[in-house]
């Protein structure tokens, strides 16, 4: 088990934050881990400073801090600079960059349908990241949250491959799944 996978199972929430308000607020709570999905090469030093300064774990999602391309100069600036415990990416160069530096790796992923998910899985082996970030965590709570706010039909699509998954779809609200899986076509 790595150092991270270890943390991982001892603190699985994890705090991410966005915006300086979000800082802010997790300065002041006992979260332990925090994802900084924010700043720009002036500001992410202060931003981990103060997460530090508080005994924050720091991964910082490179991709998204204003004016830096990560690339072996962005991450050589990154550690240098803000030396976060480990960076977020959803670039697998990125991955291997940032072990060279020493810092601990996490693949972003999307997952929207079943292509995405093959892809996804081809990248996590290609760089094996020390951890792997899957976007949507949980897709019967999106049609949860989507069906309150809207009054519309929800058709549910993307990694509907079975039974099982049609029924938690729609027991979520939506009112009817897509799906490329032949298994799932002879339910109808």
């Amino acid at each position: 088990m790595s150092s991270l996978e270890g943390l991982l199972d001892e603190v699985p929430i994890i705090a991410a934050i966005r915006n300086d308000n979000d800082l802010e607020r997790v300065i002041n709570c006992d979260i332990k881990i925090v994802f900084v999905l924010y700043g720009s090469i002036v500001e992410i030093e202060d931003i981990c400073r103060k997460l530090k300064a508080v005994h924050k774990l720091v991964f910082i999602h490179v991709d998204m801090i204003d004016g830096l391309k990560p690339d072996v100069k962005g991450l050589e600036f990154i550690k240098k600079v803000a030396d976060p415990y480990g960076i977020i990416t959803t670039k697998t160069a990125s991955i291997k960059i940032a072990m060279n530096f020493g810092l601990y790796t996490i693949l972003r992923v999307f997952i929207l349908d079943s292509q995405s998910l093959k892809t996804g899985i081809q990248n996590i082996h290609t760089v094996t990241p020390h951890a792997v970030e899957v976007l949507p965590g949980v897709a019967s709570k999106i049609i949860n949250i989507i069906k309150k706010d809207i009054h519309i039909p929800i058709i549910a699509g993307g990694l509907i491959n079975n039974k099982k998954d049609v029924m938690d779809a729609m027991s979520a609200g939506a009112l009817a799944v897509s799906s490329s899986s032949e298994e799932v076509w002879k339910l109808s």
